[in-house]
């Protein structure tokens, strides 16, 4: 160490201030000349074919705008060009550098106009703490949705349909390889560029360093705190802290790097460190810990005056002495007045006289005692020559009420005559900014970068001791550039909804004048507001959708380029509106077995949307849809899925409940049971009969229809459950089997047949006895026939002579039934029958019976003469029988034996035998047979078609319908003794 103290402007008076010192950046002096620095706008380093980019050169602040150079590399040929001011508009692909004035040329920037569909645009430089916005931009043209970004070959995050991506806060784990994809219509997929992201350190790690480095016991020691900030970010704003062990030091954070310790002791020797830090990204580093030793001195330098310093006039005789203690022999004290050397003397106690001040003797004096290789040196004193001083003038330079923000500005304020030293004061607005002494003539200056606090009234004051004279007031004026602006939504964060009002103020903390705003969405222009410095401007927008994306603002003011705000992405969610189900194929009907698609859709909402399927009120499952398009529920359909649908939409700003849809599940109907009034299935002519089908499942409606046989009788449709059923009013006619049909479109099915019985009342039947006229004789075999003409069998037949019942028999079918009457005289009377199924007995007409002739004992010999012609006629109709049944059995009309019949004259198989009493006894005809008796004989073959059931007994009819074989009609006659043939004739009427 030189054991002498730093100097700055103040002179001695900074060097005794007490505490710590921070050096002000206004009054900074202007370091070396800075790189120029491309800035891009838009700000990427690829963009589409065919568009342009804007190129802006900065140079030193401290330099008003002039000619800019640019050199453009392109295929390895380098060409230059200059423009008027800092701006070029390029459209070509290539290597862009510039330099601005006297700063030096910037770093290289790369511009691509690519041909591509698909582009990832990303910012060419990233610093850490930068918030960084990627975009996935595809060409207008294009239809591209889906878009997906990828890091290093991996999914980093599906964009959709937008094109924004934001990384906060940008650190080394965001290095690494970006590209992104997109899909379109009937196209392949596209895949954008690759970007490299280096996230660049926005400044070192600081290095403390002290000035002296071996400080002496209370020498001053001016620490600084020392890193670099890129050119690309010469904005940024960094503030410095000190540390002593770990206790600060000053008055907490600083805009300066340095810090001045007025006076150390030993006590300070400490290890030190600082911290710098940036204002908005919140990025904080610190130095490594130097340590700092305080020399210790026990040597004294001290300076008297006689008179005192601040009683020295002009002419008098001054005398300063230099006192000497603890330092060893010998010493050389050196005097020195405002660091200039004044003379030399080699003694312990020196003295330095001055005969006679002038105007020139005044000054700060100070003595150097020097021992060996170490030198020690005392406090200044002031001495001052008291000449009164004049008006002093200010000046400003470069001249002129107005100037740039940045520009250095030289205040000089100057008295023509007092005596030095003179302190000189400068006020702004009537408050000290600067004191500064001169110790001749000439005045004082000080220069200073210009901000916008510095507008205002300036003047400045002259003393030096004898009165203090005032300057003549100077105006002056800052035009300020405006800073970047900060946009701002509200309300504020990333989300809104649909619907609301958002404002967006764009304000711009500094900047001269009126200043005009304007507000970007990505980058097409809202509208712009002019407002005063200081206010900021506001923007209100009622939002929709589409006003999803990156909004901006800049702020001109004409003093400099516009300034963009840092874009802030806004993400409008619109509440769901009330879905759409649909359920299947329109008509909303399903069979068992289907698998149906249950499709929800809200046709307006911010993805994703949850949607809720509901039968009624059960859930039936959910499905996300992270973006358009609805989602889907696959159903399979059982009987029990028939109901009401609906489903919900919600997108977190309320849910939506669609309209019910109904779902009818067509189950094809069953076989169905036709029930045919009560049970038993028996009716009465005149009943009404209800007949009711069911199918026991089946989907309504269902048509029922109903059959007699395979007659249809009519049909009904039933629109829900129950069946149906058809009222019959019975007639005879409706005996038969039924059955019903049900149909409901989906296959008819038939039920089984269920018969019916119409039970019909007897009628009043008919009763025969024997031949026509109903005559008999004592001994005759007669044959009672009763039959009903209508009735439902079974019938009950009894038989009557007058009131006394003569028997009963049962007929199971129709045809009547018979009783067999051996005659005696006492049967002459009055006959009936009685016929009774159940429902009511009916009593026939009385026949009269007449009992007359011989009894049989009698008639023995008269009917033993014609016995030998009845066997003749007998065995001739034999052999005609026997001949008619082998005719037939060679047609194969009937089997080869008959079953046995009954006497009855319908049966063409065997002989019918009409008016023949007591034919079941054939006698022997005598002679003597009264020749009124005809006895004849017929042989019939009657064809299949004829027959008649063989319970029916009718009398003779008049055609028999076949041919006669024999015939024989015989007259019995005293004179006559044997039989006389014929041939054969017509059948007998």
């Amino acid at each position: 160490m030189d054991g002498r103290p730093r100097r700055g402007p103040q002179g001695h008076s900074e060097a005794r201030s007490s505490g710590l010192s921070l050096r002000r950046p206004w009054l900074s002096s202007s370091e070396a000349a800075p790189d120029s620095v491309i800035s891009l706008q838009p700000p990427w380093p690829i963009t589409f074919q065919g568009q342009e980019v804007t190129l802006t050169c900065h140079g030193s602040s401290f330099e008003s705008p002039g000619q800019t150079t640019w050199f453009h590399l392109h295929q390895d040929n380098e060409t230059s060009r200059r423009t008027p001011g800092s701006t070029w508009v390029v459209r070509e692909s290539g290597q862009y550098r510039c330099q601005a004035g006297r700063s030096r040329p910037s770093s290289p920037v790369h511009l691509t106009f690519s041909r591509a569909s698909l582009i990832l645009q990303a910012p060419p430089a990233v610093f850490e703490g930068d918030t960084v916005l990627l975009r996935c931009q595809g060409k207008v043209d294009s239809e591209l949705h889906n878009k997906t970004l990828y890091r290093n070959g991996r999914a980093l995050a599906w964009l959709g349909g937008r094109s924004g991506f934001l990384i906060h806060a940008a650190a080394l784990r965001d290095n690494g390889a970006y590209h992104c994809t997109a899909e379109r219509e009937a196209a392949a997929s596209a895949t954008s560029n690759t970007v490299e992201i280096q996230v660049q350190e926005l400044f070192p790690r600081p290095v403390l360093t002290a000035s002296p480095a071996r400080p002496v016991e209370g020498d001053p020691v001016t620490l600084t705190c020392e890193t670099q900030l890129p050119p690309q970010r010469q904005d940024v704003q960094l503030r410095f802290r000190f540390y002593r062990d770990n206790q600060p030091l000053g008055f907490g954070r600083s805009w300066s790097p340095e810090l001045r310790i007025p006076t150390v002791r030993r006590e300070d020797s400490e290890s030190y460190w600082c911290q710098a830090e940036t204002m908005i990204q919140s990025i904080t580093k610190r130095s490594l810990k130097s340590y700092i030793p305080v020399q210790r001195v026990t040597a004294s330098v001290h300076v008297y005056t006689r008179p005192a310093p601040d009683l020295v006039f002009e002419g008098q005789e001054l005398v300063l002495t230099c006192s000497v203690t603890g330092i060893p022999e010998p010493v050389r004290i050196s005097w020195f007045r405002s660091s200039r050397p004044v003379r030399t003397q080699a003694s312990g106690r020196a003295e330095l006289r001055i005969a006679k001040v002038e105007g020139g003797s005044a000054g700060e004096y100070y003595c150097v005692a020097r021992t060996g290789h170490r030198s020690f040196s005392s406090q200044p004193v002031a001495i001052s020559v008291k000449v009164p001083v004049s008006r002093p003038v200010l000046t400003l330079s470069p001249a002129g009420p107005w100037a740039l923000e940045g520009d250095t500005m030289t205040f000089h304020c100057e008295a023509r005559r007092g005596s030095a030293p003179i302190l000189y004061q400068f006020f702004h607005e009537g408050a000290l900014v600067r004191k500064l002494r001169a110790a001749s003539s000439g005045g004082s200056s000080f220069s200073v970068s210009l901000t916008a606090e510095h507008s205002g009234s300036y003047h400045c004051t002259a003393d030096n001791g004898l009165g203090a004279q005032p300057s003549e007031a100077e105006s002056l004026s800052i035009n300020v550039p405006v800073s970047r602006p900060v946009l701002t939504l509200s309300p504020p964060g990333p989300r809104a909804l649909k619907g609301d009002v958002m404002t967006l103020h764009c304000e711009a903390r500094r900047g001269s004048s009126y200043i005009l705003y304007r507000f970007y969405c990505e980058d097409v222009v809202l509208g712009s507001r002019q407002a005063p410095s200081g206010a900021g401007a506001s923007f209100r927008l009622a939002l929709r959708e589409e006003h999803s994306a990156n909004y901006s603002c800049t702020a001109d003011n004409g003093f400099g380029p516009p300034q963009r705000s840092e874009a802030v992405s806004l993400w409008v969610v619109a509440p769901v509106s009330r879905p759409v189900l649909t359920v299947g194929a329109p008509g909303a009907r399903a069979a068992p077995g289907d698998v149906l698609r249950l499709h929800c859709e809200a046709p307006r909402g911010s993805p994703p949307i949850l949607y809720r399927f509901y039968r009624g009120d059960d859930a039936l499952g959910s499905s996300q849809a992270p973006s358009g398009g609805g989602a889907s529920l696959n159903l399979s359909v059982t009987e029990e899925h028939s109901g009401n649908y609906s489903c919900e939409a919600d997108n977190g700003l309320g849910a939506q409940r669609s309209e019910a849809v109904t779902l009818h599940v067509t189950v094809p109907a069953s076989r169905p049971v036709l029930t045919v009034g009560a049970p038993g299935a028996r009716a009465l002519p005149g009943d009404v009969l209800r007949l009711h089908c069911e199918a026991p499942r089946g989907s309504p409606p269902i048509l029922y229809q109903f059959y007699r046989g395979d007659d249809a009788l009519g049909s009904s449709q039933a629109p829900s459950g129950g069946g149906a059923s058809l009222n019959l009013s019975v007639t005879e006619e409706h005996s038969g089997n039924y059955s019903c049909e049900a149909n409901n479109g989906l296959g008819a099915q038939r039920s089984e047949a269920v018969t019916l019985r119409v039970t019909v009342p007897a009628s009043r039947p008919v009763l025969t006895v024997g031949a026509p006229g109903a005559r008999a004789a004592p001994g005759d075999v007669l044959r009672l026939h009763c039959e009903a003409p209508r009735g439902s069998p079974p019938i009950l037949y009894r038989f009557y002579r007058g009131d006394d019942a003569l028997g009963s028999s049962q007929a199971p079918s129709g045809g009547g039934a018979s009783l067999n009457l051996s005659v005696t005289e006492e049967h002459s009377g009055n006959y009936s029958c009685e016929a009774d199924n159940g429902l009511g007995a009916q009593r026939s007409e009385a026949v009269t019976l007449h009992v007359t002739g011989l009894p049989r004992s009698r008639r023995g010999s008269a009917a033993a003469g014609v016995t030998g012609v009845l066997v003749s006629m007998a065995g001739l109709a034999a052999l005609a029988l026997l001949f008619s049944r082998w005719l037939l059995r060679k047609e194969g009309e009937r089997p080869a034996i008959d079953p046995p019949s009954s006497p009855s004259a319908a049966d063409p198989q065997e002989p019918t035998y009409h008016n023949v009493p007591a034919w079941l006894e054939m006698q022997p005809v005598y002679g003597n047979v009264n020749p009124k008796d005809v006895v004849y004989t017929e042989v019939r073959h009657v064809p299949e078609k004829h027959r008649r059931p063989v319970t029916t007994l009718p009398a003779p009819a008049p055609d028999m319908g076949g041919s006669v074989i024999y015939s024989q009609v015989k007259v019995a006659s005293a004179l006559a003794s044997r039989p006389q043939l014929s041939a054969p004739s017509a059948p007998h009427r």
